[in-house]
């Protein structure tokens, strides 16, 4: 970490740059205060914004170069499908999708840092956030030569003090953009700020972009079937797709439905509880899906131990961790289990809902015959005899052996 008094042999500076209001008074504030040029690196992961729009601010806040990196199909390939397989929700609730897109953002900045000679790579994020370790242990795991600034962090920048920097340096600002603080990708949007932070109160429609209102839905359910090949999504009802078609139109189906509103309380890595809204319809019913498709075809004991091993995964990735070795040798164990995850998920959608309707697999665990109560079941009941007395053994005994020792201290007077 770069600090004031230790910037001074720093020429040259990139930053990761949205086009939003953090980084694009970090492009200012990095040449007004360390005197550096600076790159500017925008990593297109499904934001949907105007790219030549976010170059030409660039330029016009005195970047003295500015790359746009098309990583749409690496970042749904690379990271989000590692997470379906990893059923990627972090306390239940958050598909990791700013998470994870940090990491390859990251990495993309430090390629750029070391083609262009850069001495420093620099950040928008907060001292209360996640994101600065997302990018920083990234950044420091692949180049640890490069320095980082972290100019919102280090100068203690509040959003109030931000929107007024802005307008005095002339930095052109959205109204509604900075009322929250709002980062996207394909996997999902991720709202925080302003109104949100009374926990007491609905989120305002306004913070919602691409789904429905439930009420406001549809009167009339649909179906769809996702097919999945190791663990991974590949045709939406029959149809072959890529990732970044195929969670696209995810994203506007079940958005038309309602689906994928997420809000909740959660603990960030710096200790602090804050509440987060989010919309991931994509998200929502693939990860549905998957979950559903892996409780057909894994064992009992296989389910209950990845489950361990998703909460791990999950948890190294929000806090910052895709880089640690345990990260990429839990991805070894899922994708074994994974090869097995093959079949066909069907979902219903309906005002804000979305159930399972239809399983099928080659790999099914489940046998007709054998669940049946019908007369044509396979399964003797008199196995379960044996069964319960061996299961129940260990429980059994325990409870004898304390008897036996309370009856014996209480014969004399213990």
């Amino acid at each position: 970490m770069i600090t004031k008094s230790s910037s001074k042999d720093i020429g040259r500076v990139v930053l990761a740059f949205s086009g939003g209001l953090d980084t694009s008074v970090a492009v200012v504030w990095l040449r007004e205060k360390y005197g550096v040029d600076v790159i500017t690196v925008t990593v297109d992961v499904g934001q949907n914004e105007d790219f030549k729009e976010v170059e030409a601010k660039a330029e016009k806040l005195g970047a003295i170069k500015h790359y746009t990196l098309d990583c749409k199909r690496e970042f749904i390939d690379e990271y989000v499908f590692k997470s379906v397989k990893a059923n990627g929700l972090y306390q239940g609730e958050y598909p990791l999708s700013s998470a994870l897109s940090r990491p390859l953002i990251a990495s993309k900045c430090v390629d750029i840092a070391l083609r262009e000679g850069a001495d420093a790579i620099a950040h928008g994020c907060t001292g209360k956030g996640n994101d600065q370790l997302r990018f920083e242990i990234t950044i420091k795991s692949l180049a640890p030569d490069l320095k980082v600034l972290a100019p919102v962090r280090e100068w203690g920048f509040n959003r109030d003090w931000e929107v007024e920097y802005a307008l005095k340096h002339g930095i052109p600002i959205k109204p509604k953009r900075e009322r929250y603080s709002i980062d996207v990708n394909l996997w999902g949007r991720s709202i925080e700020c302003g109104p949100l932070e009374d926990i007491s109160s609905d989120p305002p429609e306004d913070v919602f972009e691409w789904t429905n209102p439930p009420w406001k839905a549809p009167d009339k359910p649909e179906e769809v079937s996702i097919k999945f090949e190791d663990g991974i999504p590949k045709a939406i009802n029959g149809e072959e797709m890529d990732g970044v078609k195929l969670v696209s139109f995810l994203n506007n189906l079940a958005g038309l439905h309602g689906i994928g509103r997420i809000d909740h309380v959660e603990d960030r890595t710096t200790g602090i509880k804050t509440r987060e809204v989010y919309e991931a319809p994509a998200a929502t019913c693939i990860l549905k899906a998957h979950k559903d498709l892996e409780k057909l075809v894994l064992t009992g004991r296989e389910l209950r131990f990845k489950e361990q091993v998703d909460v791990e995964w999950c948890s190294l990735v929000y806090t910052g961790l895709w880089m640690d070795p345990l990260r990429e040798a839990l991805d070894a164990f899922i994708d074994t289990i994974e090869k097995r995850v093959c079949g066909e998920i069907t979902l219903r959608m309906y005002k804000g809902s979305v159930t399972i309707v239809s399983r099928k697999s080659e790999y099914s665990l489940y046998d007709v015959d054998l669940a049946s109560y019908s007369s044509s079941s396979l399964f003797d009941q008199r196995w379960a005899e044996g069964f319960i007395t061996l299961w129940g053994l260990p429980t059994i005994l325990a409870n004898r052996v304390s008897r036996k020792k309370l009856s014996i201290r209480y014969a004399y007077g213990g």
